[in-house]
C-alpha cells in the first residue's frame, strides 16, 4: 500500500504568528521637522534620539489624560472642552490667553477657519 508522506514541521515556527503588535508611532520625519523649525541649527543623531523618546513620552501621557478626562465626563469622544482642560492644568490656556488666541497665533488660516466661528454676513455663522 501507498503512505501518504506527511511534510515535515518546521522547527520554531507554530500555526499561529508570533508576532507582538506594534504601538503606533508619530513619524520620524515629523518629529524632525516640527523640532528643526524650532531649533534651526544642526542637531546631532543622538540628541534627535532622545526628542524622539521624550516626544514619544508626552504623546502617550497627552492621549491617557485626554482619555482620563473624556471618561470622567462620561462620554465615549474627546471634544473640544477635553482638549482645553488639558491645556489650561498645563499652563498653556489662562484667562489672559483664551484658547482661540493660541490657535490665531500658531495655525495657518484653513484650520483656524475649522476651529473658531466667524460670523458674516446675513447673521450668520461659520462653522
Amino acid at each position: 500500500p501507498v503512505q501518504l508522506q506527511r511534510p515535515k514541521p518546521v522547527p520554531g515556527r507554530s500555526g499561529t504568528s508570533q508576532r507582538r503588535p506594534r504601538e503606533p508611532q508619530i513619524a520620524r520625519s515629523l518629529i524632525k521637522e516640527v523640532f528643526r523649525y524650532f531649533v534651526k541649527m544642526p542637531v546631532t543623531r543622538e540628541a534627535f534620539k532622545i526628542v524622539e523618546k521624550c516626544s514619544e513620552k508626552y504623546f502617550k501621557q497627552l492621549s491617557s489624560d485626554l482619555e482620563a478626562y473624556t471618561s470622567h465626563a462620561g462620554r465615549k469622544t474627546v471634544e473640544m472642552a477635553d482638549v482645553e482642560m488639558l491645556m489650561r492644568r498645563q499652563g498653556l490656556v489662562t484667562d489672559k490667553v483664551p484658547l482661540n488666541v493660541l490657535i490665531e497665533r500658531h495655525l495657518p488660516l484653513e484650520y483656524r477657519r475649522l476651529l473658531i466661528p466667524i460670523a458674516v454676513s446675513g447673521n450668520r455663522v461659520i462653522p
